[in-house]
């Protein structure tokens, strides 16, 4: 009987000789790698030490490969003198390998890489982006497009960062050469979409550079609004109009903000002979801080010129003016204005004649000439309105001369007003302002309507009072921020914003309360009305009275008095020069002008009685 064969399973022994062999293998891989661990531990040193010269002879090899041809001949002897000097040294070699052996192991520390790419959240803000700007970028026909549905967006980002909000701070992005950037509209759409995308409610400035095809977005900080009035270190013919960011303007200012001195980049406007925008406008809406700018160019103007100013909206906002030295007038009503302004209008052209028939004579200026006046305007136009109710001539008439021939005569004209009555703004006003300011939130157009040029910036809905922009001249329109120059007797004021106003304000001429009540003045032609006191000056002064702020101006040489209906008063009745002051002087001849700020005035006349305004006197004889 044949014997059967046993199972294989219990005759072949080789999946056992397998299990051993693999068992001894995963042990002699396990000591294997113990070892290296071992060795790698004892050989650190010099494996970083090793890998530190490694990268330190590469960065040399590409060194001496940028080195010119001519320039490597040089670098080769100083290195061999270097090696031989060393060699030279007591323990120079030893100190020379110890410091080469330092440096590799510090070029071969093994360094964390840093993850410096945007998160998921940003890549879908990025990726998003670049989407919305497919349409406006892309055209058909293009082989290679920059823009396409679903595309690369890294090859048109090729900078980016984000704040700690994951918000863009700062974009750079291509764009096609067949891209229309040179024409404002074009340029509008897109900074619209990244306006929208990137986070509305921030400023950002767009930085279009046409040469290279490149936009850059930047979101711009707030400007600081802790900065009040105070001297600035400015020399005579400029005034600061307030602050703008750092990279806009080359020069900074040192200012003084609570207890900190820093530098802060001013908005300076030059005035003057060769000043190409010699005069200013400002418009805004209501409450934006148009006459807080205007306060602060008038304390600013005092320190070496006159100013009249002209206050249309009559609430009083420059009382502290009032009574100043150098402080012709500060009229609210609309004969006080006109009376005002048409002095002006004549003093510009005496000081024009004045000044030529000195350059005919070959003579320097007159004195009185070359100091500057300055006529502040605010909200002329409301103004206007009340002249057209009583049939009388637009104010803004006598601005005419001023701002045609101001220039050579250092005559400045500030005005301002509101953008609803921009429209009722003189045509010489808008021809000849060539500096140019906006206060307030507006949109786009309305700043180009001003400015003349759109701004680089997205204008904001909300922005404090004083924050605009400014455009002097053809320049760059500038971020602006009026330093804070409150109304001083305006109880809401601040006591460290009132104190820093009452510290620029020059010295007074007259006593804050006034002189006492005057007796009319009479002659040929009875009495002023209601016997109120009128102020009496030269033909080149123009006043109000003391009660009803309507203005006067007497005639020294003919003695008769100017009343706001166009009348006179003979201040003589039977028509005789008044008296020459006392000790023999001289009359005064006929047309002659005393300097502008120097000008005698006298509240009120009685008997012949002599009475000292701005330390001057001048006698006037009044007769029953």
């Amino acid at each position: 009987m044949a014997r059967r064969p046993l199972p294989r399973i219990l005759t072949d022994s080789a999946p056992l000789a397998r299990m051993a062999n693999s068992t001894s293998l995963a042990r002699s891989r396990e000591l294997a790698r113990t070892a290296a661990d071992s060795a790698s531990d004892v050989f650190h040193p010099l494996i970083t030490i090793g890998r530190g010269l490694r990268r330190l002879g590469a960065a040399g090899r590409g060194r001496w490969a940028e080195t010119p041809r001519d320039h490597r001949g040089p670098v080769a002897f100083f290195v061999g003198a270097c090696v031989l000097v060393v060699c030279l040294v007591p323990y120079g070699p030893l100190l020379a390998l110890i410091t080469v052996m330092g440096a590799g192991a510090w070029a071969g520390r093994e360094r964390t890489p840093v993850d410096t790419g945007p998160g998921e959240a940003e890549r879908e803000r990025l990726r998003a982006l670049y989407e919305a700007l497919v349409p406006y970028f892309s055209v058909d026909g293009d082989p290679s497009p920059l823009y396409v549905h679903d595309g690369d967006w890294e090859r048109v980002f090729p900078e980016y960062a984000f704040d700690e909000g994951g918000r863009i701070e700062r974009l750079q992005l291509k764009y096609p050469a067949y891209f229309t950037d040179g024409e404002d509209q074009s340029r509008a759409r897109i900074e619209q979409v990244l306006y929208a995308k990137a986070g509305r409610g921030r400023e950002y400035h767009f930085g279009w550079d046409e040469l290279a095809n490149q936009l850059t977005l930047t979101a711009l900080g707030a400007l600081p609004t802790d900065l009040v009035a105070q001297r600035f270190v400015t020399s005579p013919g400029e005034t600061v109009l307030g602050f703008t960011d750092p990279d806009a303007v080359q020069r900074t200012l040192p200012v003084t903000a609570g207890a900190e001195r820093r530098d802060a980049p001013p908005v300076v406007w030059r005035t003057g002979q060769r000043s190409t925008e010699p005069h200013l406008l400002v418009l805004g809406q209501p409450g934006t801080g148009a006459t807080t700018l205007l306060r602060s160019i008038a304390l600013q103007a005092l320190q070496h010129g006159d100013v009249l100013v002209v206050d249309g909206s009559g609430t009083g906002e420059y009382g502290c003016l009032v009574g100043r030295h150098g402080v012709l007038g500060v009229e609210s009503g609309l004969a006080g204005a006109l009376a005002t302004l048409e002095w002006a209008s004549h003093e510009t052209e005496r000081r024009l004649i004045a000044a030529n028939r000195a350059r005919q004579a070959g003579r320097p200026a007159p004195e009185d000439t070359r100091r500057p006046l300055w006529i502040i305007a605010d909200r002329p136009t409301a103004l206007a309105h009340i002249a057209v109710a009583e049939g009388r001539e637009d104010p803004q008439r006598w601005l005419q001369v001023p701002l045609r021939h101001g220039r050579a005569a250092q005559v400045t004209v500030v005005v301002a007003d509101q953008f609803e009555s921009a429209e009722l703004l003189s045509e010489p006003v808008r021809a000849h302002t060539k500096a140019r300011v906006v206060l307030g939130p507006a949109t786009a157009d309305e700043v180009r309507a001003v400015l003349g040029a759109p701004p680089h910036t997205t204008p904001t809905a909300s922005v404090p009072p004083g924050r605009g922009y400014a455009r002097l001249g053809s320049a760059p329109v500038l971020r602006l921020q009026v330093p804070a120059t409150p109304d001083p007797l305006d109880a809401a004021t601040g006591q460290a914003h009132r104190q820093a106003v009452l510290a620029l304000l020059p010295e007074r001429t007259v006593p804050a309360d006034g002189p006492g009540p005057a007796e009319p003045v009479t002659g040929d032609h009875g009495p002023t009305e209601a016997g109120r006191p009128v102020d009496v000056r030269k033909p080149e002064d123009v006043s109000t009275s003391a009660e009803t702020g309507e203005p006067v101006s007497v005639s020294k040489s003919a003695g008769a008095v100017a009343k706001p209906d166009g009348g006179t008063a003979a201040a003589d009745a039977d028509g005789a020069a008044p008296d020459t002051e006392q000790a023999g002087s001289t009359a005064e001849p006929v047309g002659t002008a005393e300097p502008v700020g120097a000008a005698s005035r006298v509240r009120s006349a009685k008997r012949g009685e002599t009475r000292v305004v701005n330390g001057s006197a001048e006698a006037v004889r009044a007769e029953g």
